[in-house]
C-alpha cells in the first residue's frame, strides 16, 4: 500500500517536471537556453523541452517595436528652449549572434534606446537655430538615425526609423512666429492680387490698341478706296474730254444766248450745229440749193 502511495507521488512529480520542462517558441520570438548560468543553445519557433531547475530558456521578441523618447527641453543655438518628442523604431536581428547580443551586450536595450535618443537630440538641435530646426526635420532624423545604429550595432538591434514629433517653441515665441507667417500670407496675398489687377489692366490696354489699329486701318483702306475711285474719275476725264474743252464753251455761250432770246444765226455745216443736233435729236435745215 504503502510502495503503491510512493509510485503514486512520484508519478505526479514526474508530470509536473516533464510539463514545467516544455517550452514553446512562437514565431515573433526566439529563445536562448541556459545551463547553469552558462549559455547552452539557441531556440527557434516551435516545441522545446529542458530540464527545469537546471536549464532555464529566455524569450526574446524579434518584431519591430517602437519606444518614445520622451518630451524634453533642449536650448538651441539662439537661446531658445524648444520642447521636442521624437520616436524610434527598432527590432532585434532573428540570428543567433543578434539574439546573444540583445541579452548579453546590453542592459534593458529598450531603456538604452531612450537615453540615447535624448542625448543624441541634444547635441543635434543644440546645434540649430528654432527655425532651421522646424524647417530640416528630415535632417535631424536623418543624423539620428545615423548616431542610433551606429551606438547600437553592437547590441544586436536594428534601428528601422526614426520620427521627429514635435519641436515646440515657447509660447510667446509661438504666437510671434504666427504672425510673422500671417504677415507673410498676406503680403504674398496682395501682391498675388496687385499682379492680376496688372495683368486684367493690360489685357484690356491690349483690347483698346487692337480696337483702335481696327478703326485706322478701317480708316485707310475707305480712304484708299476713295483715292482709287478720284484716280479713275480722272482717268475718265482725261480719255472721254480731253480735246472737247472749246467744244464744251461754246455750247456753254450758245445757252447763255438763248436765255436771252438772242437769234443766232449759225452756219449749216458747222460743228456746233452738229452738236446742237445730236443733243436734240434734229438735222440741220438745208440751204436752197440742197432743196433742188
Amino acid at each position: 500500500m504503502e510502495a503503491q502511495v510512493l509510485y503514486i507521488i512520484g508519478g505526479i512529480i514526474l508530470f509536473i517536471i516533464i510539463m514545467s520542462g516544455i517550452k514553446i517558441i512562437r514565431p515573433t520570438h526566439r529563445g536562448l537556453i541556459e545551463c547553469m548560468g552558462r549559455y547552452s543553445s539557441f531556440a527557434k519557433p516551435g516545441f522545446h523541452w529542458i530540464f527545469p531547475g537546471i536549464y532555464k530558456m529566455y524569450r526574446v521578441n524579434i518584431t519591430e517595436q517602437m519606444v518614445d523618447a520622451e518630451p524634453q527641453e533642449i536650448i538651441t543655438n539662439d537661446n531658445l528652449n524648444a520642447r521636442v518628442d521624437a520616436q524610434v523604431y527598432f527590432r532585434v536581428l532573428a540570428t543567433e549572434d543578434g539574439v546573444k547580443s540583445s541579452m548579453y551586450n546590453v542592459h534593458n536595450y529598450q531603456w538604452q534606446i531612450v537615453n540615447l535618443s535624448r542625448t543624441t537630440l541634444r547635441n543635434i538641435i543644440g546645434t540649430l537655430t528654432l527655425k532651421s530646426a522646424n524647417s530640416e526635420r528630415g535632417k535631424i532624423n536623418s543624423e539620428l538615425h545615423s548616431t542610433l545604429s551606429e551606438e547600437t550595432r553592437q547590441w544586436g538591434i536594428e534601428i528601422l526609423r526614426t520620427e521627429l514629433k514635435e519641436i515646440d517653441p515657447p509660447k510667446d515665441v509661438q504666437d510671434t512666429m504666427n504672425k510673422v507667417v500671417k504677415a507673410e500670407n498676406e503680403k504674398i496675398a496682395a501682391i498675388d492680387y496687385a499682379t492680376a489687377a496688372e495683368t486684367q489692366a493690360d489685357g484690356i490696354k491690349r483690347s483698346k490698341i487692337k480696337e483702335a489699329e481696327g478703326v485706322k486701318q478701317a480708316k485707310i483702306l475707305g480712304a484708299e478706296g476713295e483715292a482709287e475711285a478720284i484716280r479713275l474719275v480722272n482717268e475718265a476725264a482725261d480719255k472721254y474730254f480731253t480735246g472737247n474743252a472749246q467744244l464744251l464753251r461754246k455750247l456753254e455761250a450758245l445757252e447763255s444766248a438763248l436765255k436771252n432770246n438772242a437769234k443766232i444765226v449759225v452756219p449749216t455745216g458747222s460743228e456746233l450745229v452738229n452738236v446742237i443736233g445730236d443733243m436734240a435729236g434734229i438735222l440741220p435745215m438745208p440751204t436752197g440749193k440742197e432743196k433742188k
